[in-house]
C-alpha cells in the first residue's frame, strides 16, 4: 500500500571536509596551480601557486615561482614571493629564496630565509601596493569632494 522511494542524492558542500591536493615526491608538475582547497607538495611545483586553503611543502618539496594561500607549512625549498594571509610556519629544514608576506610567522631553529619580511599592516600595505601595481594605475591620485572641484 505505501512503498517507500529509494531518493538518494550526492551532492557536494563546503561543509564537508576539504579535499586535499598532492604533488607527489618524483612527480613535476609545470605551470600555475589554482585550488580552492589545500594542496601538499612533496615533488616538484615549477610555476605559480594560488591556493584558497592551505599550502605543505614537505622537506622534499620545491616551488619554483611563488605562491599565495591562506596558511602555509613549509619544510622543503621555496624560489620566488610568498603571500599567506594568516599563518606561515618555517620547518627547520626550511629554504625560502624570496620575500614573505604573512599576518603571522613562526620559525623553527634552522630554517633559512634568504628575502625581506614583511608581517601584519606592512604585508597588507604592501599587498595594496602590488595590487596597484598590477592594475596598471600609477602615479598620483586627483581627489574631488562631494561638489565635484578638486
Amino acid at each position: 500500500m505505501f512503498k517507500k522511494e529509494d531518493k538518494r542524492t550526492v551532492t557536494g558542500s563546503k561543509n564537508q571536509s576539504p579535499t586535499l591536493n598532492m604533488i607527489s615526491e618524483g612527480t613535476t608538475l609545470t605551470g600555475k596551480i589554482t585550488t580552492e582547497n589545500d594542496i601538499r607538495i612533496a615533488g616538484k611545483a615549477d610555476g605559480e601557486i594560488d591556493s584558497k586553503g592551505k599550502l605543505i611543502v614537505t622537506s622534499s618539496g620545491v616551488v619554483k615561482g611563488g605562491f599565495q594561500a591562506q596558511d602555509a607549512d613549509i619544510a622543503g625549498k621555496v624560489e620566488g614571493e610568498i603571500r599567506v594571509s594568516n599563518k606561515l610556519t618555517l620547518r627547520q629544514s626550511a629554504v625560502i629564496n624570496g620575500d614573505i608576506y604573512t599576518k603571522t610567522l613562526i620559525v623553527e631553529e634552522g630554517a633559512e630565509m634568504n628575502g625581506e619580511c614583511r608581517m601584519g599592516k606592512q604585508a597588507d600595505e604592501k599587498k595594496s601596493q602590488a595590487a596597484v601595481s598590477a592594475s596598471g594605475k600609477t602615479g598620483a591620485a586627483t581627489l574631488r569632494d562631494s561638489s565635484g572641484t578638486k
